[in-house]
């Protein structure tokens, strides 16, 4: 008897003893727990906003819209009085960015502000720190850079006689006769024009010959070790050709050729070279400085003078049928010219807009390598090819290079904006059909089914097909963490109008599939495959939908797929390394009598219809 009051003894004074914030501590203070008010979800929104007033006012800005749409008038006083304060502290970082002469932040802070409809007064606008940006640039050395902010500064505001005289002068100096022949344009537009000294002119209308291009391409070698094939030792070694944008040794070529050199996920040897001649030629270290993966662009440099420089600030827009040259090593036979035409524009290959196809001669080796026209302007940089069909091959336009390249010369990966959505282009416009979670889009509220009418005030319209990379192109030059008025149209083209104000974030590398590991399948099979699902009730285990709605032009429309189908999801994977989803469905299609089919929807996770 006695042995087992010394055990309850133990028993209950020890675990007393070790538990105790747990339970002596406990009647009064669990009580006290208990009965202690609990503060409202929205109250710890107000909390985090409040933080952001001054810590980060764009972001501020973004959630005070958020918190107005899910909670109403609530707190409107405070809020209208953080939204001041918030606006205060951007113009006063704007302030400091022109006092510091950082002119990409300050142009970065009007584009917020204009987003906002808010008027700066004496510190000037977009145009003047972008074309001061140029300026400093262009006295620092950094032609490229320069020559670069000039032209965006002439798209915002045509440029002064002076000031085009300027960058024409230094476009003469380092040799770069088209750079030179778009300044000479600026200057011969510019109101109350000079004179324009003869030989400025002579070189900016002359033209370079192929001989004179191919003195700026490279070969590029990566050397990736040895890799086992079929129970051998192989060399891994991956050709690519590259090509000269400025004299400091810049040079421009394919991510994917480089990709080893940068990718975290990759484990292995890998050593990059550039060869300015046959085989016998040295090899010549070269690093990489940025790189654009969405765009299949980098940015490398060596330590070598170029005999010749590409210019990239034509902004050269061809059209079918032209004549083209392309320049590389195919299968490492340097220096190699082939031509073709412009088979097609407006393909939509890449993530971020569209591409050129055209039938030169490419293979590999040619990754990388320039595309110029017969004026020696640079058209596009080579890209992929179809290999099993002849004269199927594809380039980056040289607009998209001109506006990739601030991005990237300012080093490492480039980031890019991302507000979470995915459009569909229709006759009507360009239609949410989804809304990614943990985004600005979801975070607001973006509304499916919604159009979109303008993105900071500007409504864009172009032709069939090239809708979403027109949409695009107004977000690329953004930088993430900047500000962007949305108009959206509710239900149809011609809705009631909603205006959002949202904070951009840093694009994914692969957007839909950070969407997919967190969202449902059923909402995941309208940005994948083009199916907008509505639930019904079914008799079997698998979820039971009617098709809403097939997207035009996407996997379920070429599946034949149809409105009011019944369909049950019977599986969905996700192969991110092979960057597919893969969606079995049993479905019974209302044009063949209903007759139920099993089938296996694949679609890529990199669709080039997101914003």
């Amino acid at each position: 008897m006695r042995r087992l009051k010394q055990n309850f003894f133990f028993f209950c004074t020890i675990p007393l003893f070790v538990f105790l914030p747990l339970s002596c501590l406990s009647t009064a203070t669990q009580q006290k727990r208990l009965t202690a008010p609990r503060r409202p979800a929205n109250e710890f929104r107000l909390d985090d906003i409040r933080t952001f007033v001054a810590e980060d006012p764009a972001r501020a800005i973004h959630l005070i819209g958020a918190y107005r749409i899910v909670y109403a008038e609530n707190a409107a006083g405070e809020l209208a009085a953080m939204e001041t304060a918030a606006v205060e502290n951007l113009k006063k970082a704007q302030l400091e960015a022109i006092s510091g002469e950082r002119w990409d932040d300050a142009a970065s802070l009007a584009r917020s502000l204009a987003s906002l409809g808010v008027a700066v007064e004496n510190t000037g606008n977009e145009p003047d720190f972008v074309l001061a940006n140029a300026k400093k640039l262009l006295s620092d050395g950094n032609d490229l850079a320069a020559f670069l902010a000039a032209v965006r500064s002439h798209e915002l505001r045509p440029l002064e006689f002076g000031d085009a005289l300027r960058f024409l002068e230094r476009a003469v100096k380092v040799r770069q006769r088209r750079t030179a022949a778009f300044f000479l344009g600026a200057a011969e537009s510019a109101a109350g024009g000079g004179n324009i000294p003869p030989e400025l002119r002579q070189y900016a209308e002359g033209r370079d010959t192929p001989q004179d291009m191919i003195k700026g391409v490279a070969t590029v070698l990566v050397d990736r070790g040895i890799k086992i094939e079929r129970g051998r030792g192989v060399p891994n070694r991956i050709l690519g050709s590259a090509f000269f944008v400025d004299a400091s040794g810049l040079l421009i070529t394919n991510y994917h050729v480089i990709e080893s050199e940068v990718d975290p996920k990759y484990e292995g040897y890998s050593r990059m070279h550039l060869r300015m001649g046959d085989s016998a030629s040295a090899r010549i270290p070269a690093k990489v400085i940025g790189w654009d993966k969405a765009m299949d662009l980098a940015l490398i440099k060596t330590e070598l003078n170029p005999e010749y420089v590409f210019s990239v600030v034509d902004r050269v827009i061809p059209h079918v049928g032209d004549t083209i040259l392309a320049i590389g090593s195919p299968v490492g036979l340097e220096k190699t010219v082939t031509s073709g035409i412009v088979s097609s524009l407006s393909r939509r290959l890449l993530q971020i807009g569209d591409v050129i196809q055209i039938d030169a001669a490419v293979n590999h080796g040619n990754s990388g390598g320039p595309v110029v026209d017969t004026s020696g302007r640079l058209v596009g940089i080579v890209f992929a090819g179809v290999e099993q069909y002849q004269g199927l091959n594809f380039a980056v336009p040289a607009e998209r290079l001109a506006a990739a390249l601030p991005a990237m010369i300012r080093g490492g990966k480039a980031e890019r904006p991302w507000l979470g959505l995915a459009v569909s282009e229709t006759s009507a416009g360009a239609e949410i059909i989804y809304a990614a979670p943990s985004t600005p889009a979801a975070d607001q509220q973006i509304a499916e089914g919604s159009y979109i009418k303008t993105i900071n005030g500007e409504e864009v319209r172009a032709s069939q097909g090239l809708l979403i990379p027109a949409l695009q192109d107004l977000l690329y030059p953004t930088r993430p963490g900047e500000l962007v008025a949305l108009e959206t149209a509710a239900g149809s083209s011609k809705g009631e109008i909603s205006r959002r104000v949202l904070m951009t974030v840093p694009r994914p590398d692969v957007p839909l599939a950070d969407a997919a590991k967190i969202d449902s399948r059923e909402r995941m099979a309208a940005p994948l495959f083009g199916l907008i699902l509505a639930p019904t009730v079914g008799k079997s285990f698998s979820p039971s939908y009617l098709i809403k709605k097939v997207v035009r032009g996407s996997i379920a429309d070429e599946a034949g797929l149809s409105e009011h189908d019944p369909v049950a999801i019977k599986s969905f994977r996700i192969m991110e390394k092979d960057g597919y989803a893969l969606m079995e469905i049993n479905v019974k299609q209302r044009r063949k009598g209903y007759m139920e089919t099993t089938m296996q929807l694949p679609a890529a996770l990199d669709s080039p219809d997101t914003l």
